[in-house]
């Protein structure tokens, strides 16, 4: 049987904001009959996207709110870094989003407004947002606890959110990033390059800067597992490990393969087929 913590909003925030690493991976399948399989594997959290799986806001509330109750901590990409949308995952069950292909500090301030000051929207959120008016206590208080859990967390996966990096981490309410790690290397114009030294450094410099600011450091990878304790080392914590429809194809396609040498049949190609990346 596999033993882990309980890890519900509030635990796995206050342990990934001790610099503990909290293991998950990427959830693509929607079917009822999943979730109990996977709170069996010992990770501590789901990574739930919308931004490349069609998953309409009924199927996603229901995922959200069934891995909540397994103590899994549902983790949602929303499809653009739009405040609204935001708003919507949250009330769908989510405990935290990661917004998409983030460039700038003035994206990540809208939704430092949707994940910790809702239900607070329009010229008053702009107003404060800005630093031009104060809330009142009593608002501030209400706000304040009402969206304690929350989790906000970036995607950095392109040139210009690199060159942009020191001025996305300073925003206040943001809890960390996610690097994408398939999008930042096209981005660098090496596609799928993981082992180059531009990638390498790239990510290990995204790590670093998020954990000298005290921010939760994830990164989401398919490829070879080693390069996660790599990372590790330069301060990754927030780990997402591949994804349910990938991990299948792979054991799969290397169980029928041994089949098929155990028996005497030709043997499929292992990389004759493209695995799916998000």
């Amino acid at each position: 049987m596999i033993c882990r913590p309980t890890m519900d909003a509030k635990t796995l925030k206050h342990h990934l904001a001790n610099g503990k690493r909290a293991y998950g991976t990427a959830i693509l399948t929607s079917s009822p009959l999943w979730p109990p399989v996977v709170a069996k594997t010992g990770i501590d959290f789901v990574f739930i996207d919308t931004e490349h799986i069609a998953l309409n806001r009924t199927e996603l509330s229901w995922m959200c709110r069934t891995y909540n109750a397994l103590h899994l901590a549902p983790i949602v990409r929303i499809p653009s870094p739009d405040p609204y949308t935001a708003c919507q995952v949250l009330d769908g069950g989510a405990i935290g989003l990661v917004a998409p292909y983030i460039e700038t500090s003035s994206q990540v301030r809208a939704l430092v407004g949707a994940v910790k000051l809702r239900p607070l929207k329009g010229k008053r959120l702009e107003a404060f947002l800005d630093g031009e008016i104060d809330l009142e206590p009593q608002l501030n208080q209400y706000l304040s606890k009402r969206n304690q859990n929350n989790l906000l967390l970036v995607n950095i996966e392109s040139l210009p959110a690199l060159e942009n990096l020191e001025a996305i981490l300073s925003v206040p309410g943001l809890d960390g990033v996610l690097i994408g790690p398939h999008d930042l290397s096209c981005s660098l114009g090496i596609p799928e390059q993981y082992d180059h030294p531009r990638f390498d450094k790239a990510v290990k410099s995204i790590l670093t800067q998020a954990r000298n600011k005290g921010l939760i450091a994830g990164n989401h990878f398919c490829e070879s597992a080693k390069l996660h304790a790599t990372w590790a080392a330069h301060g990754e914590n927030l780990i997402i490990r591949s994804n349910d429809l990938y991990l299948f194809t792979r054991a799969l396609r290397t169980e029928i393969n041994q089949m098929k040498k155990e028996l005497g049949d030709s043997v499929s190609d292992p990389h004759g087929e493209e695995d799916l990346v998000i």
